[in-house]
């Protein structure tokens, strides 16, 4: 019989997808065939016009548990090179579209840093999340030294880092981590009800915040704020930003088609 599809593809609407992970027999351990289908996946959707959203989540007991250890133990560095598992998360963190990552249960290690490549997380209230890579005699590996230490600061990741210490979904959000927690069971729910706020917005004037917010975030303030300024006056090239105001003004609710 054949393998189950490591991923899910799910529309909850026309304007939003989940990619449910789909390894619930390892808590979603990160194989190598599971990582290529959500590069693929996020690739396909990112480019998508009718996709405004993309939520990524796995199931109640576990987001990701981390990469496939048993796949990862006899590795060379060679091979470890060769495989370098960042390549498959660049897809997620240079998607255009907005990515939500809907926590519940474990997600450690390489499954936290998939969760810290989406713009945002939403835990929660049971999720447990930490890189505890240490602990195995390595350290992470696809991102999560520099991802959290934007997050948390210099003093707060290293201690996270080199204890290996899990982090409850309150802990992670009094840190900045996580954006926003939600009953155990619930981080699907509250990540759609985020996403669909977010997919009736014009998608061009999204699609703008998310690349300047990412480019200036480490950019000298005042490119940032030229990035800003550049990326506010050509929203007034678009049909959206007409309908948008042309609304507003009627009294009504705009209706935006992403040109």
């Amino acid at each position: 019989m054949a393998d189950p599809d490591p991923l899910l593809v799910e529309h909850p609407a026309d304007d939003i997808v989940v990619l449910r992970l789909n390894r619930p027999q390892v808590r979603n351990a990160l194989s190598l065939p599971l990582r290529q289908r959500l590069a693929e996946e996020t690739l396909r959707y990112g480019a998508d016009t009718k996709t405004r959203v993309i939520v990524i989540t796995g199931d109640d007991k576990a987001f990701a548990a981390g990469a496939d250890i048993a796949e990862m133990a006899k590795a060379g560095p060679i091979e470890v090179m060769a495989r370098n598992v960042q390549q498959y998360y660049r897809p997620i963190m240079e998607c255009p579209k907005p990515v939500i990552a809907a926590v519940e249960g474990f997600a450690l290690g390489g499954g936290f840093e998939l969760a810290l490549c989406a713009d945002f997380i939403v835990a929660g209230e049971t999720a447990k999340l930490g890189l505890p890579e240490v602990k195995l005699g390595i350290l992470a590996g696809g991102g999560g030294t520099q991802k959290l230490v934007r997050l948390v600061g210099k003093q707060r990741a290293l201690m996270l880092l080199m204890t290996g210490r899990f982090l409850s979904a309150a802990e992670a959000f009094a840190m900045g981590a996580v954006a926003d927690v939600a009953p155990a069971g619930q981080a699907l729910a509250r990540a759609l009800d985020i996403a669909r706020e977010i997919a009736a917005m014009p998608p061009i004037s999204v699609q703008q915040i998310k690349e300047i917010v990412n480019a200036g975030v480490n950019a000298p303030l005042e490119t940032a704020l030229m990035l800003e300024r550049k990326a506010f006056q050509l929203q007034f090239a678009t049909q959206d930003q007409k309908e948008g105001m042309a609304a507003f003004i009627e009294k009504r609710k705009p209706i935006y088609e992403g040109k």
